[in-house]
């Protein structure tokens, strides 16, 4: 009875040796370099706005009248 536990304890150890061997032989690398040019962005923007401002001919008017308003 004593073999048979003595192989079983022998066998789990090969087993995870095996096991712990192989899972670090699979092990990915990750390398990280840094590029030889500087990064460079080109950005063709062209902003264009443009601010209308209508007074009615009424405002415009009330405007005139009193100047002292602002």
């Amino acid at each position: 009875m004593k073999q048979t536990g003595i192989f079983k304890r022998l066998a789990l150890c090969l087993l995870l040796a095996l096991g712990l061997a192989g899972t670090s032989a699979c092990t990915p690398t990750v390398a990280v370099q840094a590029p030889s040019e500087p990064i460079t962005v080109n950005l063709n923007v062209k902003i264009e706005h443009e601010i209308r401002v209508r007074v009615d001919k009424e405002l415009d008017d009330l405007f005139e009248d009193k100047e002292g308003i602002f």
